[in-house]
């Protein structure tokens, strides 16, 4: 992991705050409350949460593509 690229780095956080995310809306949803971070913190400007999703959805398409392609 040293040597990964800031690149790299930014596509493993996203994908992460992604996939905690997620978790988070799943167990919220059984709860019956919204714990949906990115919505919490940024509903209000939905723009933002919109480049947010499409953020980590990018990031995610890019490391399927660098696992697809790993020699």
């Amino acid at each position: 992991m040293a040597d990964m690229s800031k690149l790299d780095w930014t596509v493993l956080i996203l994908v992460l705050v992604g996939a905690l995310n997620w978790g988070l809306v799943a167990v919220g949803s059984f709860a019956g409350m919204n714990l949906n971070i990115v919505n919490l913190i940024l509903g209000s400007i939905p723009v933002l949460e919109n480049i947010v999703y499409l953020a980590v959805g990018l990031a995610a398409v890019y490391k399927v593509y660098e696992l697809a392609t790993q020699k």
